[in-house]
């Protein structure tokens, strides 16, 4: 897949964009240049937000996190985000993501439906699949709290059946403790004035209550998918596809809605083919970098007095584990490192199983880190804890430190482990200020690595780097306003 055209009409400080990647360039390279200010991080995130969250429900909460403050004016019923082509196999797939008023939407739907359909669960239900999933979730809660309190009553039988007086006390009274504690901390009891009767009764009637409730959302949950199947067949035919509903204001409820036009493909096809697209996209960024998918109380952070548990940093690595798309440039990616050597060290003991002797994979794997180290090497602890580095000098491995190793070599290294252990290819990959920390020659160098690296893919790269822009030909250059500045030549 490739990326062929992106428009952006009017998001935060974006305005006009409209800009083409040529399929047929090779390199498929394309730098974004602009000053700082530009936009050019917020429209990489914008990109692969839309293409990489879209279409999974565990990550629609960073469409709704980057939609902050996008509003719709009062004078109109819908607004246009972005248009996105995409070049898929043999044809142009044009995504139009359009934020429509909810009441408008819902009146919209009302008025193109011809069945007999009460009108006011339309109003009730506002095409939010958001309630929906509360739904489902509160069942889940509920099921397993009925099952736990059915064998805290299966328990409760047994301690009846235990003839020493004191035993038994002993015994129920640290299953109250323990249910208190960790299950049910709604059951309140004295512990010291406890009897199996009263704590079964307890117990008893809030299963009783747990299970009415059950009836009640399987009730709800019944009438929300009879109306979102309504509604999302009335979608369908018009080549739209529900993603979120969302709130502008955070003061406000999810007021907006985030829908997608789809163009020249069969709409039944739409699910799998975003499904692939999702899992065609990436991003790379420095960790420095402020990301707009990340919550605003959690951007916020990073003007407050940082503990743990709650700094901005920490809200990022839990972004990160959620988006398997997203990569951030720190000193080293030891974690894939050595994910990296434990699969080649498998690879070649399933080998050995399947053949009787050892496969290649690890020492491969060894020789092109090397390569990329120039005059260094790699390999890793025994244990698999962790990486070492040694210098070969004068035939003579000698062991580096961390303070051995630039910030830019370890960054290289990075960058191409992210990309070969993650099998990128066939891919658009969207990479936020790859210069950083590589002196210019590298800055130039990149492009080929690249290139070499996975030629496969396309890369679109936002840089301040004129001397990265001077790797390609001016046509593979695009920018966004204010533009890069030329340096002067030298006399």
């Amino acid at each position: 897949m490739k990326l062929l055209r992106v428009q952006v009409p009017d998001f935060r400080i974006l305005k006009n964009v409209d800009i083409t990647f040529e399929p047929e360039f090779i390199p498929s390279i394309f730098p974004l240049g602009s000053q700082n200010g530009g936009g050019k991080s917020t429209l990489l995130q914008l990109i692969f937000v839309l293409l990489h969250c879209s279409s999974d429900s565990d990550k629609k909460e960073f469409v709704k996190n980057i939609l902050s403050g996008f509003t719709i004016n009062n004078n109109s019923n819908k607004r246009v985000l972005a248009i996105i082509d995409i070049w898929n196999e043999d044809k142009i797939v044009q995504l139009e993501f359009l934020s429509y008023n909810n009441s408008y939407l819902r009146e919209l739907l009302i008025s193109n439906d011809k069945t007999e359909v009460d009108n006011d669960k339309y109003r009730k239900f506002s095409v939010s699949s958001n309630k929906l999933e509360k739904v489902i979730n509160k069942i889940s809660i509920t099921e397993k709290e009925i099952q736990d309190l059915e064998r805290a009553i299966i328990k409760l039988d047994n301690v009846r059946k235990i003839e020493n007086r004191e035993e038994r006390s002993y015994v129920l009274r640290d299953l109250v403790q323990r249910l208190q504690r960790f299950e049910f901390r709604t059951l309140r009891l004295a512990i010291g004035n406890i009897s199996i009767e009263r704590f079964q009764d307890e117990v008893q009637t809030r299963l009783d209550i747990s299970k009415l409730n059950l009836e009640k959302y399987y009730e709800e949950r019944e009438e929300l998918e009879y109306i979102l199947q309504r509604v999302l067949k009335y979608l369908q035919s018009e080549k739209l596809l529900y993603i979120c509903n969302y709130s502008a204001n955070v003061n406000k409820d999810e007021e907006e809605v985030l829908l997608c036009r789809i163009d020249n493909i069969d709409m039944n096809k739409v699910e799998i083919f975003l499904k692939e697209l999702s899992q065609k996209i990436f991003l790379a960024a420095p960790s420095t970098q402020v990301f707009l998918f990340n919550s605003k109380e959690s951007r916020k952070l990073l003007f407050k007095q940082q503990d743990n548990e709650t700094d901005y940093y920490s809200q990022l690595k839990s972004a990160k584990s959620k988006l398997s798309g997203f990569f951030t440039y720190d000193f080293l990616a030891v974690d894939i490192l050595i994910e990296a050597f434990k699969s080649a060290r498998d690879k070649d003991f399933a080998e050995a199983i399947k053949k009787g002797e050892y496969g290649n994979s690890y020492k491969a794997l060894i020789n092109d880190l090397n390569l990329i180290l120039f005059n260094k090497k790699i390999n890793v602890d025994a244990d698999l804890s962790g990486v070492i580095f040694k210098l070969d000098k004068d035939g003579e491995d000698l062991e580096l430190y961390p303070e051995d190793l630039s910030h830019g070599e370890l960054k290289r290294l990075s960058i191409y482990m992210w990309i070969k252990y993650h099998n990128i290819e066939n891919a658009i990959v969207l990479m936020d200020e790859i210069e950083i920390a590589f002196h210019p020659d590298w800055q130039y160098q990149i492009i080929a690595d690249l290139n070499q690296w996975s030629s496969s893919n396309q890369y679109i790269l936002a840089t301040h780097s004129y001397e990265l822009c001077q790797a390609l030909t001016p046509a593979h250059i695009k920018e966004l306003e204010p533009k890069l500045l030329k340096p002067e030549a030298k006399n």
